[in-house]
């Protein structure tokens, strides 16, 4: 979130110059993803927003002061030393403009807000995070956020594409990101999200 900008800053800090980011990106527009994104670019003189293409279309194109760099699907980015394919994922988690990305080199799935797990949770485990996100799902059920994930007509076959790609670890937005069975992780929240949420109409 924008007011956030100082102590993500920080934290970038020391990992590297944040002058030197080159690339920007988020799975879809909302605060806790874009909000910041001017002051990055502020930061960084060469740094490029990059999405898919119904961000840029419905949100980039007029939100952030340089074009971004819109990829395709399928396409690949490189910085590299690493491969980031674009997963266009509507609706899941949220928003038309929903984008994954696959890392190939080390075969990592940023999967934005699945599996979201509530609570001062560690940076890692290796079991058990279907159930932590059906319990954070159920919580929100019975809070203002209700219905956090639609479950549509796609969204078992967008997690059957996600599971396919075999990833090795799932680096999670709002949780413990996951090292195990990533492919039946992905097949069994398809499973979690029907129960609550219903069938689509």
């Amino acid at each position: 979130m924008k007011g956030m900008f100082p102590l993500v800053r920080e934290a970038v800090a020391g990992v590297m110059k944040p002058s030197e980011l080159r690339w920007i990106g988020a799975s879809h527009f909302e605060v806790d993803e874009w909000g910041a994104l001017n002051e990055w670019l502020q930061e960084a003189a060469a740094a490029q927003p990059v999405c898919g293409e119904a961000s840029a279309l419905v949100n980039l194109n007029d939100f952030a002061p340089r074009p971004p760099r819109i990829v395709a699907r399928g396409e690949v980015l490189s910085t590299g030393k690493y491969r980031f394919c674009l997963h266009p994922t509507p609706h899941l988690p949220h928003g038309w403009d929903a984008t994954m990305l696959f890392e190939e080199v080390r075969q990592t799935l940023f999967c934005s807000d699945l599996f979201h797990q509530n609570g001062n949770v560690s940076a890692l485990i290796e079991s058990d995070i279907v159930e932590r996100s059906r319990q954070a799902l159920l919580e929100f059920e019975a809070s203002p956020l209700m219905a956090y994930m639609p479950y549509t007509a796609n969204t078992k076959r967008l997690l059957d594409e996600l599971a396919a790609l075999k990833p090795k670890t799932m680096a999670v937005m709002h949780g413990s990101s996951f090292a195990g069975d990533c492919e039946h992780a992905l097949q069994d929240l398809a499973v979690v999200m029907r129960e609550i949420y219903g069938e689509p109409e």
